[in-house]
């Protein structure tokens, strides 16, 4: 394959950022907002949830734009319409207009998804699929560093200002997709294709979606509460407490792409998912054993737990993308990301009410029950995935090499003319 493969990566990660950076970012702006608008802590938590509303609902639809129309179309399209619905939210003189420029925002932000991912899943080989995609999945903590930014330019210049640079933002990543962004070269007509049903139609897709969603709920929860639990409980500093969970984002990061690599090294994507869940849930039991104990012992078990939660979501839309081939995995992943949005929106609120209700060692435990439910529920799918894998080694060992090296030659040929093109 073309070395532009490595262009089309990284304007999917920035594309993938400049959503993030909404996301994560708009939370630290929750004081300023409240006080600006004049809101009850209810309207806070609807403006800080309008984003990620407005992403669910959007997600199939945008994802099966870019399996009909490309992805170059629907990045430029969608994330321009982010950053105008942004420019509004900068503009907004209540609530009410307020929540509905971020909804908005949020339905075309969802854009990015499906098309970045439907790209990598085509512009790279199975063998660097697992390495693109958790790549490309850095671009979800790498966005939080608007967490960071946004109140230094509110303190600097204002709201509007903050939410103005988002939308620059995610213009910039808008003109980088629509300039750079090339549909991936077409296999050659006598190589092998997937035959599966259409992803809303796919069992096996919504089993793997069932299975992520489970486990994303203790993704969600560490993420959401580890700073809150270190300064209820151990009396830690809010910035102790965040430097701990900037460690298991910046860790998670790295482990994405470590276990994309190791997905592809073994061929598999869903096996080595569960076997990261039941090592996560180990850790997730001795931090609820630890709840009391002093920070140097249950530190590394909650970050190390926190970590391996984190570092299979690349792993995930991989083993969607493939199941249902190159001209349906903007509508998979989107698939799969709707089920993880869904979840990951509901799990901190029910941890909440889960604690208040119980306690921490209780909650700790019930994350672990989540996860060893989803490494359950995707049994079926690792025998799936290695039948799927056989099968394709036979209809490879049957052309031979000669015809496996004319394949890899059509396409490299066809890749360098779309590099050329883009230049």
């Amino acid at each position: 394959m073309s070395r532009y493969r490595w262009t089309i990566l990284a304007v999917g990660v920035g594309a993938q950022m400049s959503v993030s950076a909404l996301r994560q970012g708009l939370p630290s702006l929750g004081p300023t907002l409240r006080s600006t608008f004049h809101l009850s802590l209810p309207q806070l938590g609807v403006i800080l949830g309008s984003v990620s509303v407005g992403i669910v609902l959007t997600l199939i639809p945008w994802g099966a734009l870019a399996d009909w129309l490309g992805e170059r179309t629907v990045l430029g399209v969608g994330l321009t319409g982010t950053a105008v619905a942004l420019a509004a939210a900068s503009f907004a003189s209540g609530y009410a207009a307020l929540v509905i420029a971020l909804v908005v925002a949020g339905m075309f932000g969802a854009s990015a998804t499906g098309a970045s991912g439907r790209a990598v899943m085509g512009w790279f080989r199975r063998s660097q699929r697992g390495l693109a995609l958790g790549i490309r999945q850095t671009g979800v903590p790498l966005g939080g560093v608007a967490a960071v930014a946004l109140p230094l330019i509110v303190a600097g210049f204002s709201l509007r200002a903050a939410l103005l640079a988002l939308a620059a933002g995610c213009l910039v990543a808008a003109a980088a997709g629509w300039h750079w962004m090339r549909e991936s070269p077409p296999p050659p007509r006598d190589r092998p294709t997937v035959e599966a049903p259409p992803p809303l139609r796919d069992r096996r897709l919504w089993r793997l979606a069932a299975g992520s969603g489970m486990l994303v709920v203790a993704q969600a929860s560490i993420l959401g509460f580890v700073v809150v639990f270190l300064h209820d409980e151990h009396r830690w500093s809010v910035a102790a407490a965040a430097a701990v969970l900037g460690g298991i984002q910046v860790a998670g990061s790295v482990m994405r792409v470590v276990a994309g690599r190791w997905s592809d090294h073994r061929d598999e994507r869903v096996a080595p998912m569960r076997l990261m869940a039941g090592a996560s849930s180990v850790l997730l039991v001795a931090v609820a054993a630890l709840t009391h104990a002093p920070g140097a012992l249950v530190v590394p078990a909650l970050v190390g737990a926190g970590v391996l939660a984190m570092s299979w979501n690349g792993l995930s839309f991989t083993a969607a993308a493939e199941m249902s081939g190159r001209t349906r995995a903007g509508t998979a992943i989107s698939v799969q990301n709707t089920v993880l949005s869904a979840g990951g929106a509901l799990a901190p609120m029910a941890f909440a009410a889960l604690v208040v209700a119980t306690s921490w060692p209780a909650a700790w435990i019930a994350l672990t029950a989540f996860q060893l439910g989803g490494v359950l529920v995707l049994g079926p799918s690792v025998a799936e995935e290695r039948r799927r894998r056989a099968a394709r080694r036979r209809r490879l060992a049957a052309h031979g090499p000669r015809q496996r090296a004319a394949w890899h030659s059509k396409a490299a040929a066809t890749s360098q003319g779309v590099h050329q093109e883009a230049q």
